[in-house]
């Protein structure tokens, strides 16, 4: 079995360091993630009422706001258009842009969400919304899908992050009022290990660093300034979760190194496509969740050209997840999510570009209880704004209350934040329209 050192907070992951007591300890916040026994065996009687359901998500994350009009809900001819072409999908009336082609192919794996509304227009703020389901609240933090994924589904044999951020945004998934150990786990390009993981000293010594850890942890404990009890602190479940990483064979589901090339070549050669290749890889693991970011998609300025260039990675991307998934028959196990904080206007500014648009925008899902080929929606063809009487208007947290659903959480259930105050898991409904089984 292979050995490995666990150090791996956000910094962890660019920077290499030394293994010491400090470092180890140091550890701490980015073991965070590893949930302690007592709350597993509670999450496992809770997911024995989910036998069947899907057990993990895929966010595929555009950060900045991609626009509708240039992606899933073109407009050619039309003076919202601008120079995007529409052509058709394996999706009978179905029609998306012409700088998605593979995803057109596979439209019929997918629903698609053309008419999100959202009343938040700042990135930080409509980030927050989207993740998690709720408004930016100055008196708590909200968990995220996936930091309520791994609180409410067990981690039976996952040795490695149930939560797992891949190239962060400056907005990462949190777990909010549970606790930072539902925090998503940051990880930037899989090109090849994890940095930092191999021992830098012999076994033996390693061992014995442990060894002495021990005795000092011991006469801390019982030292006369200081009557603690080991138990009640996290320090020592931290040191052993650390240890228990360390000799797992399943960090090898953050390398990609042994794909075959023409695997990797589905997904694109580029970082995005290396992440959600990645990211399959993660769920079969058994990961609970998996955020792939591809950012730059805020173009007030030159808008065709550089929403055409995004898509492009995100076609070949998000296409080969969908198969690859498919093919490894884990697509009906896994709900696949892409999207980002808001839309772009549909009218096109001096600079030639779009401006922030949370007034209609779209949401694609695919996979475990979500229904296949389904559409809602469109972008008002005059650019006028989609309200919530529009007709198939969907709100942020409907989308949460649709992914919870499908999951087999109940999303009535009230959470007790550490001070007590009862907070619902989401505030939607949900959309009955793209429910499997509804």
């Amino acid at each position: 079995m292979k050995r490995f050192q666990h150090l791996l907070g956000p910094e962890g992951c660019g920077t290499r360091a030394h293994f010491n007591r400090r470092t180890l300890l140091g550890a701490g916040a980015g073991l965070a993630w590893l949930t302690p026994l007592s709350q597993l065996l509670a999450a496992s009687s809770e997911e024995k009422s989910n036998k069947g359901r899907p057990k993990s998500v895929i966010v595929l994350w555009m950060q900045g706001g991609p626009s509708q009009l240039e992606t899933w809900d073109p407009h050619p001819g039309k003076m919202i258009g601008g120079d995007t072409k529409a052509i058709d999908t394996s999706v009978k009336g179905l029609k998306i842009a012409d700088t998605m082609p593979h995803t057109a192919e596979v439209m019929h794996e997918m629903a698609l969400l053309r008419c999100v509304t959202s009343k938040e227009g700042d990135h930080e703020r409509a980030t927050y919304n989207m993740q998690t389901g709720y408004r930016p609240d100055p008196t708590l933090i909200h968990p995220s899908i996936g930091a309520i994924l791994c609180h409410e589904l067990s981690a039976e044999g996952v040795e490695i992050p149930r939560h797992v951020s891949i190239f962060p945004s400056a907005f990462p998934s949190r777990g909010g009022f549970l606790g930072n150990q539902y925090d998503a786990f940051k990880m930037y390009d899989p090109t090849g290990p994890l940095p930092d993981l191999p021992r830098r000293v012999p076994e033996d010594r390693f061992e014995a660093r442990l060894s002495d850890l021990d005795i000092l942890e011991s006469s801390f404990s019982k030292g006369r300034r200081f009557d603690l009890e080991q138990n009640k602190t996290l320090h020592r479940k931290t040191v052993d979760r650390a240890t228990t990483m360390m000799t797992s064979d399943q960090i090898d589901a953050f390398n990609i190194d042994g794909v075959p090339t023409e695997v990797k070549e589905q997904f694109g050669d580029t970082p995005f496509g290396r992440g959600c290749l990645c990211a399959t890889q993660l769920i079969e693991t058994g990961v609970r969740c998996v955020q792939v970011t591809l950012s730059g998609w805020d173009t007030h300025a030159n808008n065709h050209e550089l929403q055409s260039a995004r898509a492009g990675d995100l076609d070949a991307a998000l296409s080969a997840t969908i198969k690859h998934l498919k093919e490894r028959d884990r697509l009906e196990d896994t709900i696949v999510l892409c999207g980002g904080e808001f839309g772009r206007t549909p009218k096109i500014n001096p600079a030639a570009g779009r401006d922030h648009w949370p007034h209609g925008f779209s949401v694609a899902l695919a996979g475990g209880g979500i229904r296949k080929g389904v559409f809602l929606g469109e972008t008002d063809p005059e650019g006028e704004k989609i309200t919530p009487e529009t007709k198939h208007a969907v709100r942020v947290e409907d989308i949460h209350a649709t992914i919870h659903s499908a999951l087999g959480i109940n999303i009535h259930k009230d959470y007790q934040t550490p001070i007590g105050r009862p907070m619902a898991i989401c505030q939607g409904t949900p959309i009955s329209k793209i429910v499997a089984d509804a």
